[in-house]
């Protein structure tokens, strides 16, 4: 899978916020070996969901499938956090899956 990294046309107005994400979150948390890239994209993928944090939902779903979980194990833990999280979450979420999917298959 590629490094991940902030949007790099941030950095012109939050060149800070671009540098930590960059090399705290993504070189540093990501890379920890407590957990897996796979098992830290489930939990990125179900928080982002849980909290309606659609903006950053689309992005970690696709690295979440870069890291091998499949289609059908997202929607598994989108259709289990529902009844945690919220109906509408789930279905915002499920819908960004889809969207993502299709485009995966399309191309």
């Amino acid at each position: 899978m590629p490094k991940q990294s902030a949007p790099q046309e941030l950095a012109a107005i939050a060149p800070k916020l671009v540098e930590v994400t960059d090399e705290v979150l993504f070189a540093e948390v990501w890379e920890r070996p407590g957990l897996s890239p796979r098992d830290r994209s489930l939990v990125t993928v179900s928080v982002l969901a849980a909290l309606y944090r659609s903006e950053q939902l689309g992005y970690h779903l696709g690295v979440a499938l870069d890291n091998g979980l499949s289609v059908e194990e997202l929607s598994e833990a989108i259709t289990h956090l529902a009844f945690y999280a919220g109906w509408p979450n789930a279905m915002t979420a499920v819908n960004q899956l889809k969207t993502i999917a299709d485009a995966r298959n399309a191309g």
